[in-house]
């Protein structure tokens, strides 16, 4: 046990370093995405969504220095690396759409204006949408009609369209009539 500690101690400390490192990093990020989301007064199952994307993020990186410290060199890491992004590409243009609705949603994470329990019109020219906003997802926003119709509407499309509010946060009024 002990060669193997002293064989590979530069390895362990890199390791060591580099765990330390990301755990702080991914603290730091968290924290930040909870505090963008307290201040926004988002959701907390919109932050936790972000808290996924973070992890997600770190453990890429993880990989990547990892394998650097214990020896992979620049070129295999770049040959594999590059054959994981040509493949995920490939499949990510195949389906294009939910890339761009995951995008969408970490964009309408930091800058939607609207919160949950906004009555919201979306300007369509074939088919104008006036409801409630139900729930805000990673792909999609759940709107509730008037009528009671559930709608999913794909994040990338309600970026694209005018969107406008009609009445702030009706859950709310809806809470103090029952206190």
């Amino acid at each position: 046990m002990y060669e193997l500690l002293s064989t590979y101690r530069t390895e362990l400390g890199y390791t060591v370093a580099t765990i330390v490192f990301l755990f702080i990093m991914q603290f730091l990020l968290r924290k930040t995405a909870h505090r963008v989301g307290k201040r926004s007064e988002i959701n907390i199952t919109r932050t936790r969504l972000m808290f996924k994307y973070i992890n997600i993020l770190i453990v890429l990186i993880a990989v990547f220095l990892l394998s650097l410290a214990w020896g992979v060199g620049l070129t295999e890491l770049s040959l594999v690396f590059s054959s994981v992004f040509a493949v995920l590409g490939v499949a990510l243009f195949a389906i294009w759409s939910i890339l761009s609705n995951i995008t969408s949603g970490i964009i309408l994470f930091f800058s939607f204006p609207y919160k949950i329990g906004d009555k919201i019109k979306i300007h369509d020219k074939e088919s104008p949408i006036e409801a409630i906003i139900e729930d805000i997802k990673a792909f999609h926003l759940h709107l509730r009609t008037i009528d009671g119709e559930l709608i999913t509407y794909p994040n990338n499309l309600v970026l694209q369209k005018a969107v406008s509010l009609i009445e702030k946060d009706v859950y709310a009024d809806e809470g103090k009539d029952s206190l």
